[in-house]
């Protein structure tokens, strides 16, 4: 299968999907959105792989959702659609019947964040820019951020995350145990080759076996949230407050939120 928006390799027992909008730092349109729900949903029946690298191309992995294609009113982003998207996305990624690996560098935002935490295993860099920063355009996370944020952290801690919206670094991340392991600048690539390697010289069958047994007794609770996500999403896109958050973003200024 071929796409626009990603590039997928395959390497033995290695699948790596690398995100490539880079003159958008990763962004995700409607288009991305929908490659990576095909990407991942013909993956579900992978017999060989037993490993997934998922990264960014260019200067970061994802800055998170497309504003320009919210913006756009082309039809390319209904709200509706994208959220039924990105529904069956986070269900087909979650479901893998391998080990997933985030490998992040530059920002991981929003939707892109979302995508993060809902990896089996999270290597950033020191200087890496991780935020669920939905916050700041008077939306929630989506792509079923709420879930695999409260997995991480606990429900208070995922909401106080939620609220403030605060640009992390790969320390502070891994501080709050956010993300599994830190690199060095520069050293991603190495960093996350080594991880490949030691999963590969582990029992991966069993690792796999408990990861679909756990992720099992879950997957009630993700439709749930993504349900939710969705509806209430698609409310707040009308909002004030979103619309304030959006004007503010484009014009690159402090929002004013009154509602």
């Amino acid at each position: 299968m071929s796409y626009q928006t990603l590039e997928v390799t395959k390497e033995k027992h290695v699948i790596t999907v690398t995100l490539n909008r880079p003159d958008a730092l990763n962004s995700m349109n409607g288009q991305m959105i929908q490659e990576l729900r095909d990407c991942f949903t013909s993956l579900l029946n992978e017999k060989d792989a037993q490993i997934l690298i998922l990264k960014g191309s260019g200067r970061a992995f994802s800055a998170g959702g497309d504003i320009k294609a919210m913006l756009a009113n082309d039809g390319s982003f209904e709200m509706k659609t994208i959220m039924k998207q990105l529904e069956e996305l986070a269900l087909a990624y979650y479901s893998l019947p391998m080990l997933t690996i985030a490998s992040v560098h530059g920002a991981a935002a929003g939707l892109g964040y979302s995508l993060v935490l809902a990896s089996d295993f999270i290597v950033a860099e020191k200087s890496a820019k991780l935020a669920m920063n939905f916050i700041g355009i008077g939306l929630v996370p989506d792509g079923g951020g709420h879930f695999f944020l409260k997995e991480r952290t606990g429900i208070p801690g995922a909401k106080h995350i939620i609220w403030q919206g605060k640009m992390m670094t790969g320390d502070e991340a891994h501080a709050a145990k956010l993300i599994d392991q830190v690199a060095e600048d520069g050293t991603l690539q190495d960093t996350t080759n080594a991880l490949v390697k030691h999963l590969s010289h582990s029992p991966v069958e069993a690792m796999i076996s408990s990861k679909q047994i756990l992720h099992g007794t879950k997957m009630d609770e993700l439709k749930s949230v993504l349900a939710e996500e969705a509806k209430v999403q698609t409310n707040l896109r009308t909002s004030e407050d979103h619309l304030e958050g959006i004007d503010a973003f484009v014009s690159k200024r402090k929002p004013f939120f009154n509602q």
